[in-house]
């Protein structure tokens, strides 16, 4: 079967990242032609590729996009633009695939892929990352100003999610608002993020990062902008006699604001900056709590952090809003949900794990234990492998 991934945020593309759509292409590539076309830009470090991609089974072609500076820009849409406009380019003279499987977002690319499928007959399948353009309008919030202006992405949006032959999607949240508007699909799949438990655990045991002080560390690992609210973290860690070093792992434009509130807090914390997955992962796995500070007004539902938090076997002190996430965390007693931007609550669910070694434990065993069932790569991308080879659309 000769099978078309399309995926603009690959990360980087030298064997360090964590990417879902690299992996499910590797499951693929073993009885199949698999290709994916994805980005020169890299859009963690905002410069183009300019160094030789890993060798893997399949094909990596990267097409033209345009370069921007902030994630909420005039200039990284119109930089969506033209790399959609690349992608069309791109499938017009390739020779047609028997299906094309399409992250969700970006939405330019995505919706002439759509069209493309629909015109030419080849099967069309979503995965959906994230929602556009709710997940802007979080930022850019002004109302009736802040409809019109996402109006066309709306209209992308629903083109795309009408158009999908099959929905998959990391989380159930995100195929539910999918079918709002696709009527023909009955059956939606969803998969989370997730990671490779075995791949974790040999980088957190290679790269175990030296601890000498006994003091308690609670780790982040992540971004550092709009969504994230490192703040009230900070805020929380100040209300307390003696609290956990705090280790941010990550970066983003609002990395030096953080380190800055930090300092004039008083609060004990090492930014470590974007750091390797491997080495994230021997800096997780020394921690002895996690913290899942996502603002209030966040779409977000499962995410990439998620996954490693669980896998490194620690409990969790969430904030996010997320229904879907918030109902892991309780089901599986891995954690505790905190009110969002509330230090208060917040600081004394972190002084319950502190003082209680005993409570720490059973809930990192539970936090493994979900990694293990709804986490690991190794069993739960089968089903979107099955939903890639299906000759039958649903």
């Amino acid at each position: 079967m000769d099978i078309v991934i399309i995926a603009d945020f690959l990360g980087t593309l030298d064997g360090t990242y964590n990417s879902r759509f690299l992996y499910l292409a590797d499951m693929l590539s073993t009885n199949n032609e698999v290709e994916i076309l994805t980005s020169d830009f890299n859009h963690e470090k905002k410069k183009y590729i300019d160094y030789q991609i890993e060798k893997h089974e399949y094909f990596i072609t990267m097409l033209h996009e345009g370069a921007y500076n902030k994630n909420v820009s005039i200039k990284r849409f119109y930089g969506h633009y033209i790399w959609g406009e690349s992608v069309k380019k791109y499938l017009n003279k390739r020779k047609k695939p028997d299906v094309i499987y399409c992250a969700v977002p970006t939405l330019y690319a995505s919706y002439i892929a759509a069209k493309y499928c629909k015109k030419n007959k080849v099967r069309f399948i979503i995965d959906i990352q994230d929602l556009w353009p709710e997940a802007f309008q979080m930022v850019f919030n002004i109302p009736i100003i802040s409809n019109i202006v996402f109006s066309p992405f709306k209209y992308l949006c629903n083109g795309i999610y009408k158009r999908a032959d099959k929905i998959c999607a990391v989380s159930d949240t995100y195929c539910l608002r999918a079918l709002r508007t696709n009527k023909k699909v009955k059956h939606t799949i969803t998969v989370f993020l997730g990671t490779d438990l075995s791949v974790f655990d040999k980088n957190s045991k290679n790269n175990r990062v030296n601890k000498t002080e006994k003091k308690l560390w609670m780790g982040y690992c992540g971004s550092m902008g709009d969504s994230y609210d490192l703040k009230t973290v900070i805020d929380a860690l100040a209300l307390l006699d003696d609290p956990p070093l705090f280790i941010a792992m990550g970066d983003g434009e609002k990395k030096s604001k953080f380190e800055q509130y930090a300092k004039e807090k008083k609060v004990d914390c090492l930014f470590t900056g974007k750091l390797p997955y491997d080495q994230m992962c021997g800096w997780l796995g020394r921690c002895d709590m996690v913290v899942n500070p996502i603002v209030g007004n966040s779409v977000a539902s499962i995410i990439n952090k998620h996954a490693d938090y669980a896998a490194s076997g620690l409990p969790v002190l969430n904030t996010q809003n997320s229904n879907e996430y918030k109902k892991l965390v309780e089901e599986y007693n891995m954690g505790f949900n905190c009110e969002s931007e509330n230090p208060k609550e917040l600081s004394e669910k972190i002084n319950k794990l502190v003082i209680d070694k005993k409570l720490r434990t059973t809930m990192g065993e539970n936090a493994r234990r979900c990694a293990e069932e709804r986490f690991d790569r190794k069993n739960t991308y089968d089903d979107l492998v099955k939903a890639i080879l299906s000759e039958y659309m649903v």
